[in-house]
């Protein structure tokens, strides 16, 4: 089966030995993914909705990297440091997929990879 990768170029890339996207087939999935910026510094620390919003942005860019759409996602995953915060989430991953309708899940998480994370988000897509 041939697979596409699509990399950050980060340096934890390399060491943890995993891609932020791949493509196996018709499956696209997209890694755990935060809302860091280019300098990899998380935006909005403490925010939900705009980490959300941010981190959907980069899987959206992630798909694209990968000839697929958020029309094309089939099921996401949002790990949440507060579960009082699955509102704001949820408006956030409204936003890109109110009309798309994936399968989701939400769960609350002790930490993630930096404490001012308060969301990480996955991403399954099935293309054609």
């Amino acid at each position: 089966m041939r697979r596409e990768r699509v990399s950050t170029g980060t340096d934890w890339e390399q060491q943890v030995g995993y891609s932020r996207a791949i493509r196996a087939g018709a499956t696209v999935r997209v890694a755990g993914t935060i809302a860091t910026d280019d300098d990899g510094e998380v935006v909005a620390p403490g925010d939900p909705y705009e980490q959300t919003k941010h981190a959907f942005g980069l899987v959206e860019d992630a798909l694209a990297d990968l000839d697929t759409a958020i029309e094309d996602v089939v099921q996401t995953r949002m790990y949440v440091t507060d579960i009082d915060n699955q509102e704001r989430v949820g408006e956030a991953h409204s936003e890109f997929f109110g009309d798309v309708r994936p399968v989701a899940t939400m769960v609350e998480v002790s930490g993630l990879a930096t404490p001012e994370a308060v969301v990480e988000v996955e991403a399954v897509a099935q293309v054609e």
